[in-house]
């Protein structure tokens, strides 16, 4: 169901989304995904297609950075992008019931009590700071964190700032310079132990700190061999991937949607179940 719009004053262009949900079933969860930069809500496909397809509806925003959109580099939004990005997930929260009627095979459908949030990359940072994060750049007091998700998953999130961004992120991404200390919403942490990124002075273990400097309730995902893709996972058929790897792909499709499935019904044994069968070499599971 794509494309659906939703009026966005202020934000210079409205803002689209697609929903995509299972063709039967009732009282379905929500998922929020926001994609990493330059992407689109049609990007993901092997993340959304098996989330959907096992009983979550999964609504993806296009983001003011998508390539689609074409933003001029000297645009006075650039440099509070991440702030739109928070913004565009709050909207498609704020307008459940707008895209429930746009879609009218959702209505009555939709569990709107029991919502978590993704994001890959850029997107896990704009998921981190609705999970409770803080953004050091602009003060480190603001909270942005929305309290009706209840779960998240960070795939290849960015780490702490300061003195652990590389000078490239220092001069032209200082929204990266972010805190965890505040994220106190239950999260699974996904990072591959082979990324490496220009953004960062250190190595791989900077994706690990939402995990590492968060307070409880915090599960982290280790793949081993990662890359900053994990396997595949922003396409079917992506360039961009330095990793592919069908299998690691697949742990991640299966590990995220067992965390969110029993994050949001605690009775659910999905989590535990997929932790259980975890194979020894593909990557490793640290909980706190």
């Amino acid at each position: 169901m794509h494309p659906l719009t939703l009026l966005a004053p202020g934000r210079g262009v409205d803002l689209q989304v697609r929903v995509s949900a299972p063709v039967n079933g009732g009282d379905l969860p929500i998922i929020v995904f926001s994609h990493g930069f330059g992407s689109s809500m049609d990007g993901y496909a092997p993340l959304v297609d098996y989330w959907s397809a096992r009983g979550f509806v999964v609504i993806q925003p296009t983001h003011l950075d998508s390539r689609r959109l074409g933003l001029a580099e000297g645009d006075p939004r650039r440099p509070v992008i991440w702030r739109f990005r928070v913004d565009d997930v709050k909207r498609v929260l704020d307008n459940l019931e707008r895209l429930e009627a746009a879609a009218p095979e959702l209505a009555g459908r939709v569990a709107r009590s029991r919502i978590a949030i993704a994001g890959h990359s850029f997107g896990a940072q704009t998921a981190s700071m609705l999970l409770g994060a803080r953004m050091v750049a602009s003060g480190g007091d603001e909270d942005m964190r929305d309290p009706r998700i209840s779960a998240g998953v960070l795939l290849a999130a960015g780490g702490r700032g300061g003195d652990d961004l590389s000078p490239f992120a220092k001069e032209h991404l200082p929204y990266l310079d972010s805190s965890f200390e505040h994220m106190a919403t239950p999260t699974l942490v996904v990072a591959g132990d082979h990324d490496r990124s220009p953004l960062t002075v250190r190595g791989p273990d900077w994706f690990t700190d939402p995990y590492t400097l968060s307070p409880g309730g915090k599960a982290l995902l280790t793949l081993f061999g990662g890359e900053h893709m994990l396997g595949g996972i922003s396409g079917y058929e992506v360039t961009e991937t330095t990793d592919e790897n069908p299998e690691r792909v697949a742990l991640v499709q299966r590990m995220s949607w067992a965390f969110l499935r029993s994050a949001l019904y605690p009775e659910d044994a999905a989590w535990r179940e997929a932790c259980a069968s975890l194979p020894d070499a593909q990557g490793r599971i640290d909980c706190k």
